[in-house]
Formats: C-alpha cells, sequence, structure tokens
C-alpha cells in the first residue's frame, strides 16, 4: 500500500514539475504553437537580416541567448512598424547590439567593509 502511494506521488509531482516548467511534451498544441512562432520569427528575421548578420546574431545566441532575444525582439518590432528601410547588415546589427548592451547595462559595485580587528599592542603574547 506504501508502494502505491509514493508511486501517486512520485507521478503526481512529476506532472507538477512539468507542468511548471513548460514540459513541451506535456500540450501538443502549445508545442505547435510554439514551433510555428519560431517559424514566424525566423521569416522575419530572414528578411530583415543580411547573411553576416544572421550569422552574427546565431553565434551571439549560442553564448547569451537572453542578449540574443532581445536583440530579435528589437529587430521584428522594428520590421513591423516599418522602421527599417532594407536589411540590415553586419555593422547595424553591431550598432543595436551596442544600444542593446548600454540599456542591460549592469553596473556592479564593490564595496569594502573593513573590520578593525581588536588587537592590542599593549599585551604582546611572548
Amino acid at each position: 500500500m506504501a508502494d502505491e502511494e509514493l508511486e501517486a506521488l512520485r507521478k503526481q509531482r512529476l506532472a507538477e514539475l512539468q507542468a511548471k516548467h513548460g514540459d513541451p511534451s506535456g500540450d501538443p498544441s502549445q508545442q505547435e504553437a510554439k514551433q510555428r512562432e519560431a517559424e514566424i520569427r525566423n521569416t522575419i528575421l530572414a528578411q530583415v537580416l543580411d547573411q553576416a548578420a544572421r550569422a552574427r546574431l546565431s553565434n551571439l545566441a549560442l553564448v547569451k541567448p537572453d542578449k540574443a532575444k532581445a536583440v530579435e525582439n528589437y529587430l521584428i518590432q522594428m520590421a513591423r512598424f516599418g522602421q527599417l528601410a532594407g536589411k540590415v547588415s553586419e555593422q547595424g546589427l553591431i550598432e543595436i547590439l551596442e544600444k542593446v548592451s548600454q540599456q542591460t547595462e549592469k553596473k556592479t559595485t564593490v564595496k569594502f567593509n573593513r573590520r578593525k580587528v581588536l588587537d592590542s599592542d599593549e599585551e604582546d603574547d611572548y
């Protein structure tokens, strides 16, 4: 009886984790929607970027996927509102990357807390 209850709890927990983390095997309609969205994104990016810029963006996606996603969203938004005159070259993509980097730049500060050591010179331990 305990084994059956334990197995039921495991299955329930597995289902909760899959739902929480968006497991694509859970719902086929969600998987198809994500696939369609990815195809649309790739089509728009293929129309907007030239070959060298696409290569640079795909290399960036391997190293920093969140930054690449932000640049892709920025390019798609610009394309939808008609702010792009033609295809974006590699140099244009570099400028866009610099803009995104400046906007998302994290300022790091280091603060040293120096502790006063309670060491007296008067008491020498010899």
